[in-house]
C-alpha cells in the first residue's frame, strides 16, 4: 500500500530519483539529500507506514527488518566497526519531515551525546 503524495512511496515506486545505497525485499536505502554525517543514509520501508509505532504495531518483525538492513548499510559505508546511530524520529515535534517510517543511519564522525 502506498500514498499517493508520499516522497518515499515515490522514490519506491520508481518516480522519483534517489540514490540507492541497498535494496531488500521490504526496504531501500537510500541517501539523505541533506546529510547531517559523512554517512547518512535512510532505510525506509517499500510499504507505507506513517512512523516507526505504526510499522511495529502492523508488522511483526519489520522494525527488526529495518535494523539488520541498517547494519548493512552502516557495513558497506565502513562505519560499523567505529560506530553509527540508527534514528527513528516519530512525529513532527522529533523533526519527522516525512510520515513514511525511516531509519536514519548516521556514521563517520564523533557523534558525541549530549550535541555540544
Amino acid at each position: 500500500m502506498s500514498e499517493p503524495d508520499c516522497m518515499f512511496c515515490k522514490i519506491v515506486a520508481g518516480k522519483v530519483p534517489a540514490e540507492i545505497v541497498r535494496e531488500g525485499e521490504r526496504t531501500i536505502s537510500i541517501r539523505d539529500i541533506n546529510p547531517q554525517a559523512p554517512t547518512h543514509v535512510l532505510v525506509i520501508t517499500r510499504e507505507h507506514y506513517p512512523d516507526a509505532v505504526s510499522v511495529g504495531r502492523a508488522d511483526a518483525g519489520l522494525l527488526d527488518e529495518m535494523a539488520c538492513e541498517a547494519h548493512e548499510v552502516a557495513t558497506a559505508e565502513g562505519v560499523a566497526a567505529t560506530g553509527y546511530r540508527l534514528v527513528f524520529n516519530t512525529g513532527s515535534g522529533a523533526g519527522q519531515t516525512v510520515h513514511h517510517v525511516h531509519g536514519h543511519v548516521l556514521g563517520g564522525r564523533g557523534m558525541e551525546w549530549p550535541p555540544g
